[in-house]
């Protein structure tokens, strides 16, 4: 896919073209020219598109779930929002984040690793300040958190922590537990260096302080329900389970369905004139034999082969044969 460019980017390649820097037949064969992309194997793209976007569409649910449950709690204006969605090598991930924040580490069961939730200070602090009855303002003290402070913050994420298991369950029913909160991303190595994460960021507004929420989802803790995350399986409902006697009562009541039977007693071809001048009395010849078996339709469809005949005054036909399926098609 090509770069998208910036509105300064666009405007400094119209400025370049109109001074005469740029000649535009030389953009035209650049772009017919085969060019070579570099490819940097630490960062091996993993997921795919489709898997991201399944991914997105979890997390702008989580959004949704975690805007309605802390403008609750918190009782002031809260929006929520993705921002990004994007892999990359954990070390980069660790590296773009501040050097003092809020690290929520968190255990997914039954999945086997951690997740990590990154929380900015200004984020954090408002809510804890809204929490401990002021206006929400954020008071960026990280390096010195009192133990009642941080045991506050604990319990309020770990609350977001059941959104988060709600987001997912059309996925995988996760119970996700706390497992410890740390403010230097240095001390937390969740997995190797290279291996690849995806990062979600969340655009978070709560009252008049904003900043990002990212959530930090390792592939080798989620690699086992990956094949989940495909369109055809997102869009499954969750299968339902049949109340007792279910099956039998539906097999009833089909059974007890009517059904229209006819008997086909034979086919004739007639032109107009002589349909017209038909009278009463007049006999029409069918390509029917009498010693040859009637077709019986179920419907529109052929099922079986019958002969005539008559049971207690009243014309009846009796069964000498099925139709199978493929006689069926080659008709």
């Amino acid at each position: 896919m090509a770069d998208v460019l910036s509105q300064g980017e666009i405007d400094a390649l119209l400025s370049a073209l109109s001074t005469g820097e740029m000649d535009a037949d030389e953009l035209k064969k650049e772009d017919t020219e085969r060019k070579v992309k570099s490819y940097d194997f630490k960062r091996a793209l993993r997921f795919s598109k489709d898997q991201i976007r399944s991914l997105t569409r979890i997390h702008e649910n989580f959004a949704r779930l975690l805007t309605t449950q802390l403008s609750a709690q918190l009782r002031t204006f809260v929006q929520i929002s993705v921002a990004s969605v994007d892999q990359l090598p954990y070390e980069e991930f660790i590296r773009s984040v501040p050097k003092m924040t809020i690290l929520n580490v968190f255990e997914p069961f039954p999945l086997d690793g951690r997740f990590v939730m990154e929380v900015n200070p200004n984020i954090a602090y408002a809510m804890l300040d809204r929490i401990l009855g002021g206006q929400g303002e954020a008071y960026n003290k990280v390096e010195n958190l009192t133990e009642i402070e941080t045991k506050i913050m604990t319990q309020l994420f770990q609350r977001t922590l059941e959104t988060f298991r709600e987001a997912w369950l059309s996925i995988e029913e996760l119970d996700p537990v706390m497992d410890d909160m740390e403010v230097n991303p240095q001390f937390l190595q969740l997995v190797s260096p290279n291996e690849t994460v995806v990062v979600i960021s969340l655009s978070t507004t709560i009252g008049e302080s904003s900043g990002m929420i990212n959530i930090c989802l390792p592939h080798v803790v989620i690699e086992s329900i990956l094949p989940r995350l495909s369109v055809h399986l997102w869009m499954q409902t969750k299968k339902k389970d049949r109340e007792p006697g279910e099956l039998q009562s539906l097999k009833k009541n089909v059974k007890q369905a009517p059904l229209n039977l006819s008997v086909e007693l034979g086919k004739s071809v007639i032109t107009v004139d002589e349909f017209l001048h038909l009278g009463a009395g007049d006999i029409i010849e069918l390509d029917q034999l009498i010693e040859e078996s009637l077709l019986l339709r179920v419907g529109e469809e052929p099922k079986y082969l019958v002969q005539p005949g008559k049971m207690k005054n009243h014309v009846a036909v009796q069964i000498t044969d099925i139709i199978e399926e493929e006689d069926t098609l080659d008709e």
